[in-house]
């Protein structure tokens, strides 16, 4: 019989309870009183836009103060803003090419004081920026489904995860945790969080794919569950994965969740390993998410 397998796109976002999706009502905005968190968090293009709007702003200011100066500046034009602009640029970063030069009391002043600040934006703008390329990120990759299948007789949960840089990750561990809300004898509705037992928690070296399985036995918090009850009940699957990496020896982590239309029963992931003619090992990233039935 010829097998069907599925073709698992990459999933639309869906609003999960957890992480940032979650809608703070009342809550003031801390992101602003942790500026340096803020930064580091912001994605490239928000961050580089932000200090070069800082840069000319800050350039915007003390030219206006070197105007309200009145002609204070050698070789500028007076009353000229783009001379007291770009004298100001010069000042700041140290530049001092000569051809403008402060030639009041007044402008002295400014000019000490706008090296001082030039000097303190220049090491915090190059300490955010090392410490962006420096934060290590992992390059782990999870299936963008879950299934539920039978695996030595036994229903089981399995989901897949791949490094996806061509080095080892030492002492990885996964950790998964279902998430379900349960209304107590009180009528009150919570959140509960279960811990899911797996049959290998931790690998020593990590370098391909490896299979997270859950076996779903009368201790498993998803024992005679239906697909049904995880769609009443807005269960949820956490995962997550931390590890050493060898190259910079520092500590990774990711993190992932399946909700309940994530969850395929009855499916299969499609085998990915594979020898070459050589006998070298591959595996196909191509077919990483895709899934078939377990009847085919």
């Amino acid at each position: 019989m010829k097998k069907t397998r599925r073709k698992i796109s990459k999933p639309r976002i869906i609003n999960r309870d957890g992480g940032f999706n979650v809608l703070r009502i009342g809550a003031s905005n801390y992101r602003w009183r942790d500026p340096y968190h803020l930064l580091l968090t912001l994605c490239w293009y928000k961050t580089l836009a932000l200090i070069s709007f800082g840069y000319i702003l800050a350039n915007t200011l003390f030219a206006l103060a070197y105007l309200a100066g009145g002609d204070g500046i050698e070789n500028a034009r007076p009353g000229n803003f783009l001379d007291a602009f770009f004298f100001s640029v010069q000042t700041m970063a140290s530049i001092g090419y000569g051809a403008m030069y402060p030639k009041t009391f007044y402008t002295n002043i400014l000019v000490t004081i706008e090296s001082l600040l030039g000097l303190m934006g220049l090491a915090m703008a190059t300490g955010l920026m090392f410490a962006r390329f420096s934060l290590p990120k992992a390059r782990v990759m999870f299936s963008h489904v879950a299934v539920i299948t039978p695996h030595n007789d036994m229903p089981t949960l399995m989901l897949r995860v791949a490094n996806e840089r061509q080095n080892w990750i030492l002492e990885a561990q996964v950790r998964v945790t279902l998430v379900r809300s349960e209304i107590s004898k009180e009528g009150d509705v919570m959140r509960r969080f279960y811990d899911m037992s797996l049959l290998r928690s931790h690998s020593p070296l990590f370098a391909l794919s490896w299979t997270i399985m859950h076996p779903i036995d009368e201790t498993s918090p998803l024992y005679g569950i239906s697909s049904e009850e995880m769609f009443e009940d807005e269960m949820e699957v956490l995962v997550t994965f931390t590890g050493l990496d060898e190259t910079v020896s520092q500590t990774i982590h990711a993190r992932h969740s399946y909700v309940a239309e994530e969850i395929l029963w009855n499916m299969r992931f499609v085998d990915i390993l594979s020898k070459t003619h050589e006998g070298r090992r591959s595996i196909d990233y191509s077919r990483f998410h895709d899934v078939i039935s377990i009847g085919d």
